[in-house]
């Protein structure tokens, strides 16, 4: 680790190198180059809005943010908690502060809500910034000339579309009930066979009251 990519140099201290280790071994290498794009992605973002963060902070977010889609990690909850959990071991166990720990906490809790991310600490909204990049596409014409290309050439997506999509589908199949409020409602009505989950209408209208 330690080189530099479209201007932006990856973090090697212990810490970071120890979290990119972690994310290399549970991630598949779709996976685990999702989540290096989106680190890139996120810090170019930053720089060019001005945000006062802190890199290896953003770069812990980033680099642990989907382990909740892995095996090693995938837990009862959402994924995004269930990752949020895992990064929150993987660095009180190293001795981080709270306070820094719960902001890699929020960020990865919240990656998938950009409506309250991009309003929450520097390092949660440049999180939500490089994921949003990497997967719908939003702000990559904000990115610099030529940036792009050489993020992917670094990082290649690796049929990424299909391959992530599967993953997700997946997630939405074997816990349903966990899409409520969530993207992978979407995903699981779209690609899973019989998917259902709760619906926001039903639950009120069913709620124990007579108004």
């Amino acid at each position: 680790m330690g080189k530099e990519i479209a201007g932006i140099r990856i973090p090697d201290s212990r810490l970071a190198s120890e979290a990119t280790a972690l994310a290399r071994e549970a991630s598949s290498p779709m996976l685990f180059n999702h989540v290096m794009r989106s680190y890139l992605f996120g810090e170019l973002l930053a720089r060019k809005r001005g945000l006062k963060y802190d890199p290896e902070l953003l770069y812990l977010a980033t680099v642990l943010h989907d382990l909740g889609l892995t095996e090693r990690f995938h837990g009862p909850l959402r994924f995004e908690v269930d990752g949020a959990n895992a990064a929150r071991e993987f660095l009180t166990a190293r001795g981080v502060p709270p306070e820094q720990t719960a902001r890699v906490w929020d960020a990865i809790a919240l990656h998938t809500s950009p409506g309250i991310a991009l309003y929450k600490e520097p390092e949660v909204v440049a999180a939500a910034l490089g994921i949003g990049v990497d997967v719908p596409g939003f702000g990559a014409d904000e990115l610099p000339a030529g940036a792009l290309e050489q993020v992917v050439a670094a990082y290649p997506r690796l049929q990424f579309k299909t391959a992530f999509m599967e993953r997700l589908a997946e997630v939405a199949k074997h816990k349903p009930q966990m899409t409520f409020g969530s993207f992978l409602a979407e995903v699981g009505l779209r690609y899973v066979p019989g998917f259902s989950c709760p619906n926001f209408c039903d639950l009120m209208l069913g709620a124990p009251f007579a108004e």
